[in-house]
């Protein structure tokens, strides 16, 4: 899969976004980027990011749990941070079905950057937790989890790899 972004690239750029803005609560990250959040009643889109007339937009499912919101919200981030010059060129993004789709990859990623910081995952699996369990424990979801061991893994850190679904939220 050719990327748009390196990991290494996302990784920093999803990180220093955390440092600038003292948070990893995504509605606080797109209030201090200035992206206008509005909340849709999709049917079964989940969430849409779009550029209008300079303007920066989140559309997302008004009835999303508040675990499936976060991981919408920041994956719609990671189209900002990432793929914003291209927002005018696709109309909107297959959300979350990463298989041969690089955007959705790339925005997973920086999404479970944010979502699941390296040393709190690296405590869970040091103390025995399966990808179950650590989903539990940092309400998330067992395919962003899996996401993050498999680039831990890449990094370096020697663990088992969890099989996870590429379409996990579709």
């Amino acid at each position: 899969m050719a990327r748009l972004n390196s990991t290494d690239n996302i990784i920093r750029r999803a990180d220093a976004l955390v440092r600038s803005t003292g948070t990893r609560d995504p509605e606080r990250i797109a209030e201090a980027l200035g992206i206008i959040v509005k909340d849709v009643n999709f049917e079964k889109q989940k969430g849409l990011y779009k550029v209008i007339l300079r303007n920066r937009f989140i559309f997302i499912k008004s009835d999303l749990s508040e675990v499936m919101r976060r991981i919408v919200l920041l994956h719609e981030i990671g189209h900002d941070q990432l793929h914003r010059r291209l927002a005018d060129v696709f109309q909107e993004f297959q959300i979350f079905d990463m298989r041969g789709n690089v955007m959705e990859y790339e925005a997973n990623l920086f999404a479970a950057q944010i979502a699941l910081p390296d040393e709190e995952i690296l405590n869970y699996i040091r103390s025995g937790y399966d990808a179950a369990q650590i989903a539990m424990a940092t309400a998330s979801d067992i395919n962003l989890v899996a996401l993050k061991v498999s680039e831990l893994s890449r990094r370096g850190y020697s663990f088992r790899d969890v099989d996870h679904r590429s379409d996990f939220l579709k």
